[in-house]
């Protein structure tokens, strides 16, 4: 098999949460130019026609569809509708995520704790049992969870959020044992400090800033498209025999 047909996605149907945006949109606009069929999702619809507008301008298939997955109907939803459309899914990449609480752990209310805890778990979870069940229909597939490296190290005034990424890296664990006997691997990318929007709080600041970079050997920040290139590893024929793994993303962060 050629490097080509290593990474070739064509025919294959795709659906991304949190892509109007930042990593998302990378992985998004990544799988499309594989071949890929692209469903592009978060929140709300226009942001996620801009992204796939441009997949289709630069030559790519992709559609529109908006889901919040801290609503257990959305969910329900959006795979009904994947059913219908296309009845089949051969890659779910699991990577809109909540944090709405950065400040210390002690001070964490019930609304930020619960917000947190029903996207970044309970979404994740119910987004990848519904995308296995039409992915063992089909005779199989690949999902990838967004974690962090938090998930292994919390990060400063981020605990409910390191708490949740923590328990994705356990669920990727969970559904890769379970799921393998229908063909489905299940792997986590575990993204260091990046530059996009929903981590403005970590970059915009100078002072964390430079106190998260004395951490991290190649000293820089990562772009939104430098965590692309991991997922399209986990969901080609590339990594098919990868299944429970996390791969670090982080510029060195993790070494110690």
């Amino acid at each position: 098999m050629s490097n080509q047909q290593l990474f070739d996605l064509t025919g294959k149907v795709a659906l991304v949460t949190g892509a109007s945006r930042g990593i998302g949109e990378h992985i998004a606009k990544t799988l499309a130019q594989s071949g890929a069929h692209v469903i592009v999702s978060s929140r709300k619809l226009e942001g996620c026609q801009l992204v796939v507008d441009q997949i289709i301008e630069a030559g790519g298939n992709a559609q529109a569809i908006p889901c919040h997955i801290g609503e257990m109907d959305q969910i329900d939803s959006i795979f009904a509708q994947i059913e219908k459309e296309h009845g089949r899914l051969d890659i779910l990449v699991n990577n809109a995520a909540a944090n709405p609480y950065f400040g210390h752990i002690l001070e964490t209310d019930l609304s930020a704790f619960q917000k947190t805890v029903d996207v970044n778990i309970r979404g994740y979870f119910f987004m990848s049992t519904q995308g296995a069940k039409l992915m063992k229909e089909s005779g199989g597939g690949a999902i990838v969870n967004v974690a962090s490296i938090n998930g292994v190290t919390p990060g400063d005034f981020q605990g409910i959020y390191s708490i949740t990424k923590a328990a994705v890296i356990s669920m990727t664990k969970a559904f890769a044992k379970e799921c393998a006997q229908f063909n489905i691997r299940v792997n986590a990318l575990l993204p260091g400090a990046t530059d996009t929007k929903f981590a403005s709080t970590l970059v915009n600041n100078p002072q964390i800033l430079k106190q998260a970079m004395a951490h991290v050997p190649m000293k820089r920040v990562a772009e939104p498209g430098e965590m692309a290139g991991t997922v399209l590893y986990l969901v080609s024929n590339a990594s098919t025999y990868t299944t429970g793994t996390s791969i670090n993303v982080d510029g060195g962060y993790l070494i110690g």
